[in-house]
């Protein structure tokens, strides 16, 4: 019998998260390509978005630095000793990213207008975000 390859099976969830994600915005954007809005009232003061935008640029960019450490760590032929620090880490990365999904899942569904595409993709994140948790702890434990 295989061992089971945690670091495929993690490789595998955090693509299927950032595309779940990139599919979130892009259905909150689609408004536009029908030539309505898709402004929803902000409370941020337009003297923080870059401060905003830098933050998004990092919770975009951790996965994608997850996915490429996931990959050397599973391919290094000195063992799992050297990467075991970045298994415990990354699990607890994957908590945080737990930890902010499930409040913005609570924000779509009460929003007035909230759009149900949207509630469904956030709770397919979310999902899958308690998977890579699952695989996570696996992996670091393995």
């Amino acid at each position: 019998m295989n061992p089971i390859d945690h670091a495929l099976r993690l490789r595998s969830l955090w693509n299927a998260w950032l595309l779940a994600m990139l599919f979130h915005v892009e259905l909150g954007l689609m408004p536009l390509f029908h030539g309505l809005s898709a402004k929803t009232e902000s409370q941020i003061n337009p003297a923080q978005l870059p401060l905003l935008f830098g933050t998004m640029l990092i919770y975009f960019l951790a996965p994608l630095a997850a996915l490429v450490l996931i990959a050397y760590a599973a391919s290094d032929p000195n063992g799992v000793q050297r990467w075991r620090p970045w298994r415990r880490l990354h699990f607890w990365l994957s908590l945080a990213y737990t930890a902010t999904n499930i409040p913005h899942l609570a924000a779509d569904i009460l929003v007035p207008d909230s759009r149900p595409d949207q509630v469904l993709l956030m709770l397919v994140m979310v999902a899958i975000g308690l998977l890579i948790n699952l695989e996570a702890w696996r992996w670091w434990r393995q």
